[in-house]
């Protein structure tokens, strides 16, 4: 079971702080036995192999919460509480949720919640009860202390069920295996061995990428500082501070710390791995991060259906100088780490060779057995044997992997096929801008236009006349937008994913 990754570092490092935020601090030895209490009290309640959902910011009660709930047996249902209550509730229902733990600030909205999810029984408070003469987790770890679970979970048991986070349209419910995180942890651990005593900043919401990686971590005994403010400044005050040596950061975050003045007043000169992913990362802005702060970066490619390793870059790729042909590889998402069997594949399911492209497809034990209550989605993501991404991919000849684009976002202009990311990396490179998106619009003579949408750094300017010509110096007249258009922010979703379909959505509105 995944609770394995988190005993191991428990075994080794017991006194060592685990969980860390303003006013508290936990040891991994009380993490381990409010998390056995936890899990003895859904077991006296009946459910042990139910679906139990936790809806809170990030909070080291939550984190307790999530370890008791995956050592009862019970299937975790992670709930990102930046999203709207109303697709909270849809989510809930479809996935049968019949517990749910629960932040306070969430309590308003709890008879809503009871009425649009029929499945729940019973919800769970986490240092107070937040429905009158309801439980919580902290009466939970002082009525059960020392109370121990010994449930064993087949590894091919479904560990959690996590949103797809619906970018395209209602999200799909993921099941994910023991065996599955297990694995990405594994893999993960072998390209982020600490030299000192780690820490690591929580900025992602654990129901995400941070969660992953304080499971992951935990065998190295890393002390997890949850930052009370995420903001830039507060991000690079907190590196500062707590001498972090491990962060996950999205591009997009990656892209607001460059642009704030603290970013080469602030001494980062702990940091030994700043791990990045879920969005394509800007060429000039990955170079830009590691002139200030060396080579400490790390890509991981995958998706919550292949758990976060099908790909890496490790910290030694990103290690470039001045060569041409490694620099060319900061634009790739590595090489496969062996957790998975990974190909190209064309339209008819026959695999692609080098310098061809094709949608990335993978298999082993690394990928999910599919989406929960979804037959239709799992034959069309299981066609020919292979789990297909979604991603169109191209092989070099060193084995590297270049992402082109998603297969879906892909623009048919003129009777050509043209991929937004090359010409996002191309406006990318420019000084004045801060994020970017291409998307395709439609339009009578073309098909689709393209067309750019541009965030621009603060205090900065650049025309459209300017950015097009760029594009079309680097990329060709077919390639180049017809339109550059410059937006205050770009529509993100609550994980920091640029929303094209709002982008399209938008345009259409308009039209």
């Amino acid at each position: 079971m995944i609770t394995d990754s988190f005993d191991a570092g428990a075994v080794k490092f017991p006194d060592r702080v685990c969980l860390q935020d303003s006013n508290t601090r936990l040891t991994y030895r009380e993490v381990e036995s409010d998390s056995h209490a936890v899990a003895f009290a859904l077991g006296e309640l009946g459910l042990g192999d139910a679906h139990v959902g936790i809806l809170t910011p990030n909070n080291l009660i939550g984190f307790v919460a999530m370890l008791g709930i995956l050592r009862s047996g019970a299937t975790y249902v992670p709930l990102n509480g930046r999203d709207a209550v109303d697709d909270l509730i849809w989510f809930m229902h479809f996935t049968d949720v019949s517990a749910l733990v629960c932040h306070a600030q969430f309590a308003p909205h709890l008879a809503r919640i009871r009425e649009g999810v029929p499945t729940l029984k019973v919800v769970i408070g986490l240092d107070e009860p937040v429905e009158e003469g309801g439980p919580c987790i902290a009466d939970w770890s002082r009525a059960h202390a020392g109370r121990r679970v010994a449930v064993r979970k087949p590894l091919d048991a479904v560990a959690q069920i996590k949103s797809s986070g619906g970018t395209t349209g209602r999200p799909k419910a993921i099941m994910q295996t023991h065996r599955s995180l297990l694995t990405a942890y594994r893999i993960q651990n072998q390209f982020t061995v600490p030299v000192k005593e780690p820490v690591h900043l929580v900025v992602a919401p654990l129901t995400h990428a941070a969660g992953a990686t304080t499971m992951a971590m935990a065998i190295f005994g890393a002390r997890n500082v949850l930052t009370p403010s995420p903001d830039a400044g507060g991000i690079l005050e907190a590196i500062e501070r707590e001498k972090v040596t491990h962060l996950f950061l999205t591009p997009t975050m990656i892209y607001r710390l460059l642009a704030h003045p603290d970013a080469s007043r602030r001494d980062a000169s702990s940091l030994e791995c700043v791990m990045y992913g879920a969005a394509p990362m800007s060429v000039e802005k990955l170079r830009e991060a590691l002139a200030l702060w060396g080579p400490v970066f790390f890509q991981a490619y995958g998706q919550a259906e292949v758990p976060g390793v099908i790909t890496c870059l490790s910290r030694s790729d990103h290690d470039v100088g001045d060569n041409p042909k490694h620099l060319k590889r900061l634009s790739s998402a590595g090489r496969p780490t062996g957790a998975c069997e990974v190909a190209l594949m064309d339209d008819d399911g026959r695999i692609v060779g080098v310098g061809e492209r094709g949608e990335i497809v993978a298999k082993g034990e690394l990928v999910s057995p599919g989406y929960f209550n979804n037959p239709q989605a799992n034959a069309d993501a299981h066609q020919f044997g292979w789990h297909h991404t979604g991603d169109i991919g191209e092989f070099d000849a060193d084995g590297y992997l270049y992402i082109v684009d998603r297969k879906k976002d892909m623009i048919i202009s003129g009777g050509f096929n043209i991929y937004p990311g090359e010409i996002e990396q191309v406006i990318w490179g420019h000084p004045a801008v801060q994020d970017c998106a291409v998307v395709g619009i439609p339009d009578e003579d073309w098909g689709e236009r393209v067309t750019a949408v541009v965030e621009l750094k603060p205090g900065q300017s650049v025309s459209a006349h300017e950015l097009i010509a760029m594009c079309r110096q680097r990329l060709g007249s077919t390639k180049a937008p017809k339109d550059v258009v410059f937006w205050d922010a770009l529509p993100r979703s609550t994980v920091g994913k640029v929303l094209k379909k709002d982008i399209r959505s938008q345009f259409g509105a308009k039209r």
